[in-house]
């Protein structure tokens, strides 16, 4: 073990995902602190990273490249300028202006998502499911629930038989529990302004917008009809980011994790790092920015005066695991009555709602970006998700039983033939999704004792458990750096990243 020149000035940086990165350039830019970047993995981005194999990138999420905030689109965009149609062809590190296209699969059909007031949509569900819907939707306008659970949120929004044909089976492939065991939180940090009366409004909206605007600052975010995407896949221009800390004068390390937070006179000093081998090392800071979960990191100073209550809340968070399945095959069968004579339908993703098979999501990596695929014309790439539990049957199901199960499922969809799978792969995503259940409801009780501490900084999707897109981790990382350099000890700013109404997804308050 050995220690580092103590007399530099250093930030730590805990993860090398969009937060974690955010704060090393927000650092360089304004500081003449060293930024120590330290990520677990062997790459970057986080699960915003993309996964090379075969020739072939996989996002492991779906990343869109959007944002209300001026300052984040300015900040990707000055990076990873938007390609002109002849940049598209010639140069690697730019943006595709990409229109957003995503269903849902319900009753082996198509349905828009979000729910649209369209003829295909009552031809799919049937009369009687439509006027069903009818009429639970006008209930639930004039009986408000109290909202004690995410069930609450959503039947408030959109009625129960829409809720329970569209949003309550999902949700459980999601999560793997029922919405009713998860806090409303979640719908308010996701889909705060999502209801069906906002979908006809922004139907409306759309007629007035101008093409290629890529601002839709008064859209819901989950309306969105077109967003930025990295030629080479999201974790392009995380890797892009990494380069240019490294380039002017950070250190990044990868294949390692922080295994002690080290602490003296009631503030951290450092950090005991290991890598894969096994070799410890210590690394010496003034600050620290976390954005490990909220778990590990009071589990890593655990034993420094960390509070009983406090430590059990934090070790008894919940979170969902996720496991993609890269699937190359020469062609699938799924075709939808508009577009029987296109050689491929226009989803990025496809929301499985069918509750015969397990899978939750299928994205289409072709639409996303032909040049993820390395050969477009002749291929289709798939990513098949689902979430899982470390160590649960999913999770320990050995790599060929997992992906031959997964092949199993788009048979049985009718999506694909066996005979046409040419190629697969899977990845294991540890600590994805922060939960909303749990002892999550105890969780101000551990932010009460994090926020005093000084030098110490939860950022980030994991950092601060709460579901954010990347654009709000990246301001929670660059909140948190303007609170540092200007010796500002409230970090309640950071907190509200996605909570106040200037964060929010909408601007009017809702519900």
């Amino acid at each position: 073990m050995k220690l580092n020149n103590p007399a530099e000035k250093r930030a730590i940086i805990i993860g090398g995902g969009p937060a974690g990165l955010t704060a090393a350039i927000e650092i360089l830019d304004h500081s003449d602190l060293k930024p120590i970047i330290i990520e677990t993995d062997n790459h970057v981005g986080g699960i915003s990273a993309t996964i090379e194999y075969h020739g072939n990138r996989m996002d492991l999420g779906g990343h869109r490249f959007f944002s209300k905030s001026d300052e984040v689109m300015q900040w990707w965009t000055a990076r990873m300028p938007i390609a002109s149609s002849s940049d598209e062809t010639t140069k690697d590190r730019v943006m595709l202006l990409r229109k957003r296209v995503s269903r849902i699969f319900y009753l082996r059909k198509f349905f828009d998502y979000p729910i649209t007031i369209k003829w295909s949509t009552f031809s799919n569900m049937g009369l009687r499911r439509t006027i069903v819907a009818g009429f639970g939707y006008i209930g639930a306008k004039i009986f408000k629930r109290k909202e004690n659970n995410l069930e609450d949120f959503m039947i408030n929004r959109f009625g129960a038989p829409l809720y329970h044909m569209f949003f309550e089976d999902y949700t459980k492939k999601v999560w793997g529990i029922h919405p009713r065991d998860l806090s409303p939180d979640w719908g308010a940090q996701r889909i705060k302004g999502l209801s069906l009366f906002g979908v006809v409004l922004q139907a409306i909206k759309s007629i007035w917008q101008k093409p290629g605007d890529i601002g839709q600052k008064n859209t819901e975010t989950s309306l969105i009809e077109q967003f930025l995407y990295p030629k080479l896949g999201p974790g392009q221009f995380w890797e892009t980011v990494a380069d240019e800390a490294v380039r002017r004068g950070g250190e990044l390390h990868l294949d390692t994790t922080v295994d002690k937070v080290l602490f003296g006179d009631g503030q951290p000093y450092g950090v005991e790092i290991v890598d894969r081998q096994g070799k410890r090392d210590i690394i010496l800071g003034d600050v620290i920015f976390s954005s490990m979960p909220i778990k590990d990191l009071i589990g890593a100073v655990n034993g420094t005066g960390v509070p009983k209550d406090v430590a059990q809340i934090a070790g008894d968070l919940p979170y969902r695991d996720f496991i993609t399945v890269g699937l190359l095959v020469s062609k699938i069968k799924l075709q939808d009555k508009k577009e029987r004579s296109a050689k491929l339908i226009p989803d990025c993703w496809i929301y499985i709602q069918e509750r015969d098979v397990s899978v939750g999501r299928l994205q289409i990596f072709n639409n996303w970006s032909p040049y993820l695929v390395k050969d477009p014309q002749n291929t289709v790439w798939m990513g098949l998700e689902y979430f899982c539990n470390e160590g649960d049957a999913f999770w320990n199901m050995d790599q060929k039983s997992f992906i031959d199960f997964a092949i199993g499922e788009m048979v049985k969809l009718d999506i694909i033939d066996q005979k046409d799978v040419l190629d697969a792969t899977q990845v294991k995503v540890r600590k994805a999704y922060p939960g909303y259940f749990g002892s999550y409801d105890q969780f101000d009780r551990v932010r009460e004792w994090l926020d005093p501490i000084p030098n110490l900084y939860c950022i980030g999707r994991n950092g601060q458990h709460r579901y954010n897109n990347m654009d709000h981790s990246m301001l929670t990382a660059k909140e948190a750096v303007r609170l540092h350099l200007g010796n500002i000890p409230d970090k309640s700013s950071i907190w509200a990243v996605n909570s106040e109404e200037s964060y929010h997804e909408q601007k009017d308050g809702g519900n």
